[in-house]
Parts: structure tokens; C-alpha cells; sequence
């Protein structure tokens, strides 16, 4: 019987420092496990973006995780060479310099043409596929989600063999966001395949917020819009929300270990706003 296991926190009370945060994080942090970030909307430019990259930074010291997924919306804007530079190449500059790889899906902010940019990792294709350790990663493209991409995501499900199946996306599926919310027709077509080949766990953007959706037929869905933009005051809570936060920018930090997927979502402040873990699906 598929099951998920799911426990979490959200933290209440005083904001503490950076270095208290980290010291108090949930992330296991062990030897050999899969560690990866996760931001989407964060292509401004602006300072709370760069107050965010400076925060992933240091988590970075202590946790550290090789890759980020972008989920999205990752420039904003005027998209020339110097737009590269000011909205990604500087802000998180001290991660390209330590080695982390960047993966990025496209939003509806995006030129098409951004899938030939080098640093994000897309090598000219709007939809891809990638494996790290023991996960298959999915990356959508949900601004034209045709006939042609959902038959290659379905052979992508069908033949892959990795325990973790992790998708994600710019438009969520399911979310609380006031301004867009769930996208229902994308839901459609998707969300079969998901539960049909057992993918574990989606991220998204879109919405300006953090939310994390309880468990829709055994996935777990977040939404991480909130790197760079945020709609203050959005999340619009249902008995869908697990947990959110939509005061300030965040970025959302992840750890596949065996059968378990820890996650912490980090303010730009440095406080830790929900956490959790993850129990892969189809496992006793």
C-alpha cells in the first residue's frame, strides 16, 4: 500500500539569527545524501533577491548542497547579456564559484530562447530530464504543455527505474495563492501520470508565497515563488495548506536520504519557516 509519512514544523516566536537558524536546522545533513535548493520567481534584480542569494550562501557553508532547482520566472524584465549578469550571475556568484549547478524550467516571464543560456542547464530544451543520485528529476514546460511533451513525459515515468521521481514546474497544480491559485486544466493532464508512476513530490512557483499542500493523492506539492518577488499577504489559507508563509522572501533547501526527503524552507532573514520529511511513496 503507498503510504506517506509526513512530519513538520513551523517556526513560531522570535526571529533568530542566520547562525542560530543554522546551527538549529532540521536538515539531517548526512554523508552522501542528495542536497539541493529550490527558488522560483527570482529573477528582479533587486535587493531582496540579493538578500536571499546571500542567505542560500550561507546556508550553503554549513549545508551543502550542489545543485538548485529554478522553478520559474527566473528573469524578470529586459533579458539581455547585462540582465544576465545583474539578475543571476552576480547575485548567486558565490555558489557558481563553489561548483553548484543550477537547473532551470521556464515561466511565463521567460524568453524561450533562455534554454540556451549555459548556466541554467537546459542545453536548448524547454522540457528535459535529469537523474542525481537516486532521483529521476522532470522538468516542465507548463506554458505550452502539448501533445508532444506529455507523451515524452510519459515515457520518461514509464521507463525510469530511480526509487525518487521529482517533478517540477513553473504553474502549480495546487496552491492557496490569492492572485493565481491552482491551475486546474494543468492538473488535468498531469496529475495521472503523476499518481500513475509514482511521482513522490512537486515544486513550483508562480504564486508569490511559500505553501506547502497537503498530500494530494499521495504527493506532496510546494510552491517556492517567493525568491525574488512576493505578494505579501497572499496566501489565501484552506484546509489545502499544510504550512506557508507569504511575509517575506524564502528559498526552500531539500535532502534525499534513503527513503526519506527532508525539507526546510529558510526566510531571507535566515529563519526557518516550515520543515519537514518526506517518506518515498511505495515503501512500507
Amino acid at each position: 500500500m503507498r503510504r506517506l509519512l509526513l512530519v513538520a514544523g513551523i517556526a513560531v516566536g522570535l526571529l533568530r539569527t542566520a547562525s542560530v537558524a543554522q546551527e538549529a536546522s532540521f536538515l539531517p545533513n548526512r554523508s552522501g545524501s542528495l542536497k539541493f535548493a529550490a527558488i522560483g520567481d527570482n529573477g528582479t534584480g533587486e535587493q531582496p533577491q540579493y538578500d536571499v542569494a546571500r542567505q542560500m550562501d550561507q546556508w550553503h557553508q554549513h549545508f551543502a548542497f550542489d545543485m538548485v532547482i529554478m522553478l520559474g520566472d527566473n528573469l524578470y524584465g529586459s533579458q539581455g547579456p547585462a540582465d544576465f549578469v545583474r539578475k543571476f550571475e552576480r547575485p548567486y556568484k558565490p555558489l557558481l564559484d563553489a561548483g553548484v549547478k543550477f537547473y532551470a524550467s521556464l515561466g511565463n516571464h521567460d524568453k524561450t530562447s533562455n534554454d540556451t543560456y549555459a548556466p541554467f542547464n537546459m542545453n536548448g530544451e524547454r522540457y528535459y530530464s535529469y537523474v542525481r543520485g537516486d532521483v529521476r528529476f522532470l522538468v516542465l514546460d507548463t506554458n505550452v504543455l502539448d501533445g508532444p511533451q506529455l507523451e515524452w513525459l510519459e515515457t520518461i515515468l514509464r521507463e525510469s527505474r530511480e526509487p525518487w521521481k521529482i517533478a517540477y514546474f513553473h504553474h502549480p497544480l495546487y496552491s492557496d495563492g490569492g492572485r493565481h491559485g491552482s491551475e486546474v486544466e494543468l492538473r488535468v493532464k498531469l496529475e495521472p501520470l503523476f499518481v500513475k508512476y509514482g511521482v513522490d513530490v512537486v515544486y513550483s512557483g508562480h504564486d508569490h508565497i511559500y505553501e506547502r499542500v497537503v498530500p494530494q493523492k499521495g504527493i506532496t506539492y510546494f510552491v517556492a515563488g517567493s525568491a525574488g518577488e512576493l505578494r505579501e499577504g497572499d496566501l489565501k489559507r484552506s484546509n489545502m495548506t499544510a504550512a506557508g508563509f507569504d511575509r517575506d522572501r524564502s528559498f526552500l533547501l531539500n535532502e534525499v536520504a534513503g527513503d526519506d526527503l527532508f525539507f526546510e524552507a529558510i526566510s531571507r532573514t535566515g529563519v526557518s519557516v516550515d520543515h519537514g520529511v518526506i517518506h518515498r511513496r511505495g515503501t512500507p
